[in-house]
């Protein structure tokens, strides 16, 4: 069955189309969950209330954009959803705030899963922030209005998490000299 057919059934509630659609994008969305949820049982969660979500909703994909990317929102938004009514943000002033540039060190001591558990560990406003604008690429105004929350307050948020995880690095790097010498 070719996704557009299987889209198409799963608008009438066909289970079976429903069950391939979360068979072809369920590993794909729960790494998406994992990186906005605390740790992988919320993530589980989420992934579930995501695909109630696009199960209920997907008779309002009109074909217009990747469907993937269509999933990957709904994805996003019901990880977020639950921080937006936390209040887990405090509001900054955006005069004082200036931009944090991107810098990334190739770095073959630090593993990728060491970097996810270290970005996993970080609060939550943090996280959502430094994964949204790092991992997925939204612009500070986007998180904004996604997270309901000022550019002011994504930049500092941003900064914030960029010291936390640079220190924790250093850290890492240094229990690893002192346990080779």
């Amino acid at each position: 069955m070719s996704l557009n057919q299987l889209i198409e059934n799963c608008k009438i509630n066909d289970t079976k189309a429903q069950s391939e659609l979360y068979k072809l994008f369920s590993s794909k969305l729960f790494s998406v969950c994992l990186k906005y949820s605390r740790n992988y049982a919320e993530a589980e969660d989420n992934l579930q209330d995501a695909f109630i979500t696009i199960f209920k909703k997907t008779g309002q994909y009109k074909n217009k954009g990747s469907f993937e990317g269509w999933l990957k929102r709904i994805a996003i938004n019901t990880a977020l959803q639950c921080y937006r009514t936390q209040g887990v943000f405090d509001i900054v002033n955006e005069d004082l705030i200036e931009d944090v540039a991107v810098t990334v060190e190739d770095d073959d001591s630090i593993s990728i899963d060491y970097l996810l558990q270290i970005i996993q560990e970080l609060p939550d406003r943090y996280r959502l922030v430094f994964t949204l604008y790092v991992i997925d690429g939204y612009s500070h105004k986007d998180i904004a209005e996604m997270l309901k929350i000022t550019t002011g307050t994504s930049k500092s948020n941003l900064a914030r998490s960029r010291q936390i995880l640079r220190d924790k690095i250093t850290d890492y790097k240094t229990r690893l000299q002192s346990q080779s010498l």
